[in-house]
């Protein structure tokens, strides 16, 4: 019975070690992939519009203390901030990132492609179940195709 609780702790132990030092050994890769795509900045519809929660609402990807990748949205009168825990650069050039929602208590997927003209588009969105609300660029909801976002200064 001693052996198997010691080593349960040694497990235990081991696995809390590895939790530990991963986000530290991954956020470099994160930060490298994100900066040479070029997402770091804010993004909007609409650069000159006051923040809000339609053409207005800002997506700032920024680097945190530790080297953190986060995902801030700024509505006006409410902000979050999410931090980006998987970044992946496809053959076709979409990035693919999985970020985590505190607020919503959920890990949500998608990828964004770089336009010719140096905006981005969202071309998917889904949760970990596989269900989306953009897929092929467009929104499920209404099949609306989604906005470009561009670089504010």
């Amino acid at each position: 019975m001693r052996k198997t609780g010691l080593h349960s702790s040694r497990i235990a132990l081991a696995t809390l070690l590895l939790l530990a030092l991963a986000p530290g050994a991954s956020a470099s890769t994160l930060t490298e992939t994100a900066s040479k795509w070029g997402l770091i900045g804010s993004w909007s519809q609409d650069c000159s519009l006051a923040p809000d929660r339609d053409r207005g609402t800002i997506l700032i990807y920024a680097i945190a203390r530790g080297g953190r990748l986060m995902f801030r949205r700024d509505f006006g009168g409410e902000k979050d901030d999410n931090e980006v825990v998987g970044a992946k650069v496809t053959a076709d050039g979409m990035l693919n990132l999985r970020v985590y929602f505190p607020s919503l208590k959920q890990l949500r997927e998608y990828g964004l492609m770089m336009q010719p003209d140096g905006t981005l588009r969202s071309m998917y969105n889904r949760d970990r179940k596989g269900q989306y609300t953009i897929k092929d660029g467009k929104f499920t909801a209404n099949g609306n195709p989604t906005p470009s976002q561009h670089k504010c200064s």
